[in-house]
């Protein structure tokens, strides 16, 4: 008498080999939860290389284009005022190293996210990964707010910074800053059930370290693009949403008293950025100034990549202090030079000038509105309105693609990439990508190509 095979474990392990082409994404924030060590390409970098190695690798076992040529033109896009602004650079060293940084960055991560994301359960998978950094991040931030060992605030040792230590004090809220975007996106999208009540869970978890790490910027860009993804849901929805979140922050703030003195100062600190700025401001305008002097000198090509430290002194103000106050986290005391206006659209115009900032700027912009129109069109689909069974539009997806695309671009009113967490950036664009150019029509040519392999999983069972 034969045993029958228990049938089980043979579509978990087809549903775990599908998910093998997205785990080298998955990686990347999964080493940056590791402590940061400061100075040179950190593991991500490394790792991001090996990724992009090992989709030209796929590619041509499998014998298909990389992108489809829609896809290819909008992520070619920066390439054009890259390629000029490296040749205008102080040397070929600072040219080379700009280059590849900003084709890592903005070309080729994004690209390998657009080819190894093949569906939207890719989609979930790498999305979650990063909702799973930003609640490790957060956990060590609001570990080092109480214990008092975080980056130093006012003081007093403080701020959370997460491992990515005192010498990124962005680095900790940009990741639960994007890892509470995609769970807001998943928590309103039509996922399956126990994903939206996890992905409520985490969001409302995450708004304490996203508070404690005293990030105006973070603090902007983040309720904009939530209130952009609830107001997409619906009215009735945005305003049970908008209450709830109202009395958390009342019952966290005002019951608790968790960081109340710090984080109203913080708060009204916004509001009078122009009437009596603090010396971060009045160092960030300066910059700002600093970089339009640059452009003004060459407005079409800037003055090369890598160049904006060397002629930041030229055209300062005299109000630019030395440098920022680094100490706390684990790091002695000491000053922190200003490299970059702390402006995304200032540091492309500084460096690369009109040529390079409208090339990035229409590359942002046709992932934007062709992320926008699909969203909408998902909008008005519901379970099983879709061309085929199975293939509705994913409206999580698009809520997560297209908050990560208007959280970062409105975060680089406030910041410029640098640092570890900056893979995070190349990750969002990559996924905001995906929904733009490779969710639909392009997405289903991706699908016809792996019929061979849904032809042996049939001969399998």
């Amino acid at each position: 008498m034969s045993l029958a095979p228990a049938p089980l474990p043979f579509p978990l392990a087809r549903r775990a080999a599908r998910l093998v082409p997205v785990l080298p994404l998955v990686a990347l924030p999964a080493l940056l939860a590791l402590p940061v060590t400061h100075g040179g390409a950190g593991p991500a970098d490394v790792v991001s290389g090996l990724v992009v190695v090992y989709c030209v690798i796929r590619l041509l076992r499998e014998r298909r284009r990389p992108l489809s040529p829609a896809a290819a033109v909008v992520l070619g896009l920066p390439v054009v005022g890259l390629a000029l602004a490296a040749m205008g650079a102080s040397s070929p060293e600072a040219g080379l190293t700009g280059l590849g940084r900003y084709l890592q960055v903005f070309v080729l991560v994004p690209a390998a996210v657009l080819i190894l994301v093949r569906d939207r359960t890719d989609f979930r998978v790498l999305a979650w990964s990063f909702v799973g950094l930003a609640l490790w991040q957060g956990a060590v931030g609001v570990h080092q707010y109480a214990t008092g060992t975080g980056a130093s605030y006012q003081g007093e040792d403080v701020r959370a910074v997460g491992t990515f230590g005192a010498h990124d004090v962005m680095g900790m809220a940009t990741a639960v800053s994007l890892g509470l975007v995609c769970a807001a996106g998943i928590a309103l999208g039509r996922a399956a059930v126990w994903q939206r009540v996890t992905a409520t869970g985490c969001a409302v978890v995450l708004l304490l370290p996203l508070a404690l790490s005293f990030s105006r910027g973070a603090w902007i860009a983040t309720a904009l693009t939530c209130a952009v993804q609830l107001v997409l849901t619906g009215p009735r929805r945005t305003l049970k949403v908008a209450l709830a979140a109202a009395a958390a922050g009342v019952v966290l703030t005002g019951g608790f008293g968790i960081g109340t003195a710090q984080l109203q100062e913080r708060i009204d600190s916004i509001a009078r950025v122009g009437d009596a700025p603090d010396q971060s401001v009045v160092d960030r305008y300066a910059l700002w100034a600093s970089a339009g002097g640059m452009w003004r000198e060459q407005p079409l090509t800037g003055v090369g990549l890598k160049g904006f430290p060397e002629y930041r002194d030229g055209h300062a103000a005299l109000a630019l202090s030395s440098g920022g106050d680094i100490k706390g986290a684990g790091t002695e005391y000491r000053k922190q030079a200003l490299l970059s206006p702390h402006n995304m659209y200032l540091l492309v115009l500084s460096e690369q000038g009109l040529i390079g900032l409208l090339s990035l700027a229409g590359c942002w912009l046709a992932l934007l509105v062709g992320g926008g129109r699909r969203l909408l069109r998902a909008r008005g689909h519901g379970p099983g309105d879709g061309p085929e069974p199975g293939r509705e539009p994913a409206l999580d997806c698009g809520l997560v693609a297209c908050g990560l695309l208007l959280w970062l671009l409105t975060d680089f009113v406030y910041g410029d990439i640098g640092g570890p967490s900056t893979m995070l950036v190349a990750l969002g664009l990559g996924l905001a990508a995906w929904w733009a150019l490779a969710g639909g029509e392009y997405r289903d040519a991706v699908a016809r190509s792996t019929v061979p392999e849904r032809v042996e999983e049939a001969a399998a069972r």
